[in-house]
C-alpha cells in the first residue's frame, strides 16, 4: 500500500486547508520567508522523518523541500481532527 501522507499534505496546501501555528509564523518572519515559501517547501518536498508528539501521541512529519529562492527548508506538520494540515514550524537548513 502506497503512503498517502505526502500527497494529502500537498492537496491540503493546494486547497488552502491548513493553519499556521504562531510559532511557525514567527519562524517564517525570523527566516525572512513568507507563506508562498512554506507552500513551496511542501509542494516540492519529501517526508524525511515521522515523529511522535510525546505529549499528545500524534504523528507529525518533517517535510524537506525548496523555497521560492531555491533554498533548502523544512516544514513540520501534522493533521488536525477536522482534516486540515497544521504547520507546527518552518525553518531553513
Amino acid at each position: 500500500m502506497a503512503d498517502r501522507t505526502l500527497p494529502r499534505f500537498r492537496d491540503l496546501v493546494r486547497q488552502h486547508r491548513y493553519v499556521v501555528s504562531s510559532h511557525a509564523a514567527e519562524e517564517l518572519e525570523d527566516d525572512e520567508l513568507d507563506i508562498l515559501d512554506l507552500e513551496s517547501i511542501v509542494l516540492t518536498g519529501e517526508i524525511i522523518e515521522r515523529q511522535t508528539d510525546h505529549r499528545t501521541g500524534e504523528a507529525k512529519y518533517v517535510i524537506r523541500g525548496i523555497t521560492l529562492a531555491n533554498s533548502a527548508g523544512c516544514v513540520v506538520a501534522k493533521f488536525d481532527s477536522v482534516g486540515r494540515a497544521v504547520i507546527i514550524t518552518v525553518y531553513l537548513e
